[in-house]
């Protein structure tokens, strides 16, 4: 457990600020800003998740500075009560949501400061997950860094030798290196290439989504700033003070497993239910050339999850909000038969590309038709040019060759055949 944690760490005076108070927003405002989050998860070509301990405490593991938490509990020379072990614990509604949103294209990586092992045991894949602070359930190898995950708790802890040895096969057969835990003490560096994925993906990302981390460790909790200087957004969700409270753009105060579910509901996005530790190597989203840990499940019980294929995409979306009448002729091009798809506009993009899947269209259709628009279908075979003059909310939707478009807009569509093979959509202002 947490408890047992941190305890085998070695003694340190610098363990942040603890036992703040929590605050809850109200139902209405915990209401207006799950609707913008969701806007916001849409919205995003790149979204990175950066997790902590309040993310597992519904699973029986205490956090660290809550409350109860178990640095703010040992200043007052208590320990918590804990019924749960590292073992037992069940990944929470907040772990298996994040499955979710990343089998659907829309998390594209995941940073996690735990050591609980909950993410990869929920099911989340291994390449697309950062444990900056280790696992209680992997192992290394001081020679070929090849991972070693277990079902069981490995029996050390700050970097130790646990006893075993590397059994990867080389040109000159097996590695025999020693295996040690990946859990770090307080003053361990953080593993340089995860730390480095990690550091690209925030650079990257245009939304950056903060759960149950109060941001005070560093380096991981100034990743966040990454994203920030590259004119990404940030969303935090946790009950006490963060950080970096003042830079965010949306800060809710509840329950991150409330939040999840509610945010996935709106999303149209199912949580998966959880039937055991279950650890999946490669996500299903990943990209040839990806640069990854060489990870090897050692116990067969572990490899019971599920399985899944890319499926085709052939859904592109844009929504284009706040347009003046002067709005000028602005041209999409879409190559629909190779995939590709180039959107500019001065709107809110909300599209899937070639390495989205047609679940997340689905998703976005969804969230889109829940509008007071009513929508509307016109069929075209191939559209290689969308222009738009465009007032207020105005939705195009490509599925399959058909046109589908909100109805209750300043807008009509009109249809030119170009040749035999493509079409041109113009749309035109009208009254009424």
């Amino acid at each position: 457990m947490s408890v047992n944690y941190a305890e085998g760490l070695s003694p340190y005076e610098h363990k942040g600020k603890c036992g703040h108070p929590e605050k809850f927003d109200t139902p209405e405002e915990l209401e207006e800003k799950l609707r913008e989050f969701s806007r916001l998860v849409l919205q995003s070509r790149h979204m990175v998740v950066i997790t902590g301990a309040g993310i597992s405490t519904s699973a029986g593991i205490p956090d660290f500075r809550g409350p109860n938490g178990v640095w703010t509990l040992e200043q007052k020379g208590q320990t918590p009560n804990v019924s749960v072990t590292f073992e037992t614990a069940i990944p929470t509604v907040t772990h298996r949501a994040l499955v979710a949103l990343e089998r659907h294209g829309f998390l594209k990586y995941l940073i996690s400061q735990n050591v609980d092992g909950l993410h990869l045991r929920s099911g989340f894949p291994r390449n697309k997950l950062a444990e900056l602070h280790g696992s209680m359930f992997v192992e290394e190898c001081d020679k070929c860094h090849t991972q070693y995950v277990r079902s069981t708790v490995v029996p050390t802890m700050a970097l130790r030798p646990t006893g075993n040895l590397c059994t990867q096969k080389k040109s000159r057969g097996v590695c025999r290196g020693k295996l040690h835990d990946t859990i770090l003490d307080w003053e361990d560096a953080l593993p340089d290439l995860e730390l480095e994925l990690s550091s690209q993906h925030c650079r990257k990302a245009d939304l950056c989504l903060c759960l149950g981390t109060s941001l005070q460790i560093v380096p991981c909790g100034n990743l966040p700033l990454a994203t920030k200087r590259n004119q990404g957004k940030i969303v935090i969700v946790n009950l006490q003070p963060t950080k970096h409270d003042k830079k965010a753009d949306l800060r809710i105060y509840a329950y991150v497993d409330e939040v999840m579910t509610q945010v996935c509901k709106i999303l149209n996005i199912q949580i998966p239910e959880y039937y055991g530790p279950t650890c999946v190597l490669k996500s299903i989203h990943t990209q040839e050339g990806e640069e990854s840990m060489n990870v090897v499940i050692k116990d067969s019980e572990l490899l019971s999850g599920y399985r899944s294929e890319v499926k085709e995409v052939k859904v592109k979306f844009e929504t284009l909000e706040n347009q003046s009448d002067e709005t000028n002729l602005e041209v999409h091009e879409s190559k629909i038969k190779d995939e590709s798809v180039k959107i500019e506009s001065s709107g809110m993009n909300i599209q899937a590309d070639q390495d989205d899947n047609i679940e997340k269209s689905q998703s976005i259709e969804n969230f889109l038709e829940k509008s007071d628009s009513e929508t509307t279908r016109c069929n075209v075979e191939t559209i290689e040019q969308i222009k738009s003059d465009s007032v207020g909310r105005f939705e195009v939707t490509v599925d399959k060759g058909a046109v589908k478009r909100q109805k209750c807009l300043s807008q009509k569509v009109k249809h030119e055949e170009v040749n035999s093979i493509s079409k041109k959509v113009k749309t035109e202002k009208y009254n009424g």
